[in-house]
């Protein structure tokens, strides 16, 4: 048994088409019609002027005149008024008396009869028309009255046109109308079809339902998806973008039809959006996140266009650089391990070789020195995080050979971080800035010394970072918080490098600070960063 076949429903163009083709042929029909009744009214009304010009020209004819008045007119009159049948195109010219009895027809065994008509008229000396009945059937006539002077009326003239005449004029016009209409509806037809073969390339075939709840899947799913989604025009302009992507940019406003360079985005982003090509998994830095941009050119339809992805990576980062720091402290710790060990044996040889007093000695001294730098960090951070922060960068940067130490002015009590601050932002600037700095006495031809100085100060919180390096070059300052400059390589740095200080400044924009750059008394950079301690409320009051 066959399963009955499932009629799918006429797409949107096939709908579109049939009824724009009903629609093409009831304005083409009318059109018919209504040229075909205003043609017939028309070729009645040029019959009815045609036989009373022609009645009227007669009845005017001095030969006609003087006709009338001889014992047989028809023998002069019969002639004339078939030569102006013939040279009028009328169907009859019928000259009679008074009384109605015919000196002229067509056909001469009529003459002598009663004319067919009304004469009344006539008579009274009034030219009229009429569509009447006669010997040749139905015909449009005027009567128009031959006037003898003072005798009055002394015949009268009927030219007409039969009905039959009028409509094969009417049928040839509607003939050519017909032909007409049927080019205007063939030319119609076939471009109503060029459109729909456009339509139906365009909609993919789908029908109105299908349009309507793909439509519905498509607002459903921008609002659903969490990562940002842009559709760019041939122009660059926004096409369509989602919630995510207005939050991940930084967009406000209906920003639909802008040009992507009017945004107001930094360049690094508008240079992505607008590059032709394909961009994947790309880092770049927001004015507040760190995003990885994938671009995707479209290749179909009339202007080309591209179709841009957006992926929060700002905790991403965050966590990396914590891994790295985490990573940095267990490798300072493996290190120490080592060197501990290393210490270890020194003691134990002193000791086997009977010099107990030296072994005290070295093993104290060590211990002094470790104990020394904890308690400085300890007395004058005593927030945790801090304070943590810098005994392991203390601990990385001895073991690459720089001394890291404290400001004599440095003190944070616990406590003193507003909750608005979070501790992880103060770990990605303390952090990269301290990195950068060890860095770069680390390769200074000099002894490498890296000032650190975190306090309060006027509302404030003050984060200073020195180093003994060899600085930053004049015409680089307005460069070092840009995504790829790296201390090491002023220039573009490589794959994975160069977001230090780019992160420092969007950390402490962020939290509505100031970061500037200078000259350390050590010779190097010296960075100061500025966060501000009092919490605002929703009005921008401090609280």
């Amino acid at each position: 048994m066959r399963k009955p076949r499932i009629r799918r429903p006429r797409s949107l163009a096939g709908r579109l088409f049939a009824m724009q083709i009903v629609l093409v042929t009831a304005v083409v029909a009318a059109c018919a019609v209504f040229a075909y009744v205003s043609g017939r009214g028309q070729a009645q009304e040029a019959a009815r002027r045609q036989v009373t010009a022609a009645a009227a020209a007669v009845a005017a004819s001095p030969a006609v005149r003087a006709a009338v008045r001889t014992p047989d007119p028809s023998a002069a009159l019969q002639p004339y008024a078939e030569r102006v049948r013939h040279d009028t195109g009328v169907d009859f010219v019928t000259i009679m008396s008074p009384g109605g009895v015919r000196w002229t027809h067509p056909d001469p065994l009529r003459i002598g009869e009663r004319f067919l008509g009304h004469t009344g008229p006539a008579l009274r000396g009034q030219a009229f028309s009429e569509t009447y009945t006669g010997t040749l059937g139905p015909s449009v006539r005027a009567v128009v009255p031959v006037r003898g002077g003072s005798a009055g009326v002394t015949a009268l003239v009927s030219a007409g046109i039969t009905v039959d005449a009028i409509s094969a004029e009417v049928r040839r016009q509607l003939t050519v109308l017909f032909v007409v209409a049927l080019s205007v509806l063939a030319l119609g037809g076939a471009g109503t079809y060029l459109l729909n073969s456009r339509l139906r390339r365009q909609t993919h075939g789908m029908n109105a339902a299908e349009l309507g709840r793909m439509r519905d899947y498509h607002e459903a799913a921008l609002h659903a998806v969490r990562e940002g989604l842009l559709m760019l025009d041939g122009s660059r302009r926004i096409a369509l973008i989602n919630d995510a992507g207005r939050e991940l940019l930084g967009l406000h406003g209906d920003v639909v039809g802008r040009r992507v360079d009017a945004l107001g985005l930094t360049p690094s982003v508008t240079e992505a959006l607008l590059a032709p090509g394909p961009r994947v998994d790309e880092v770049h830095l927001t004015a507040e996140r760190i995003v990885v941009v994938n671009t995707s050119p479209v290749s179909g339809g009339e202007r080309h266009g591209t179709v841009v992805t957006l992926r929060d990576h700002t905790e991403l980062q965050a966590l990396s650089g914590e891994l790295d720091s985490v990573r940095g402290f267990a490798e300072a710790l493996r290190s120490q391990a080592h060197e501990a060990a290393n210490r270890l044996h020194a003691v134990v040889s002193l000791i086997e070789l009977g010099r107990a007093d030296e072994a005290v000695d070295f093993a104290t001294a060590e211990l002094e020195l470790a104990q020394a730098l904890t308690d400085r960090v300890v007395a004058a951070v005593a927030e945790p995080v801090l304070a943590a922060l810098l005994l392991g960068k203390a601990a990385q940067a001895n073991e690459q050979g720089v001394e890291l130490v404290l400001a004599d002015d440095t003190r944070v009590d616990d406590g003193l971080l507003p909750p608005g601050l979070p501790a992880r932002d103060l770990v990605t600037v303390l952090g990269n800035l301290v990195d950068n700095a060890v860095e770069a006495a680390r390769d200074a031809h000099r002894p490498g010394r890296v000032v650190v100085t975190v306090c309060a100060e006027g509302g404030e919180l003050l984060l200073r970072v020195g180093d003994s390096g060899p600085g930053v070059a004049a015409d680089a300052v307005d460069e070092v918080f840009r995504r790829g400059w790296s201390t090491k390589s002023p220039g573009p740095a490589p794959h994975g490098r160069g977001l230090g200080l780019a992160l420092v400044k969007q950390a402490v924009r962020r939290n509505g600070g100031t970061v500037a750059l200078g000259v350390s008394p050590c010779g190097g950079a010296e960075f100061t960063v500025r966060l501000p301690l009092s919490v605002r409320t929703s009005e921008g009051v401090p609280a």
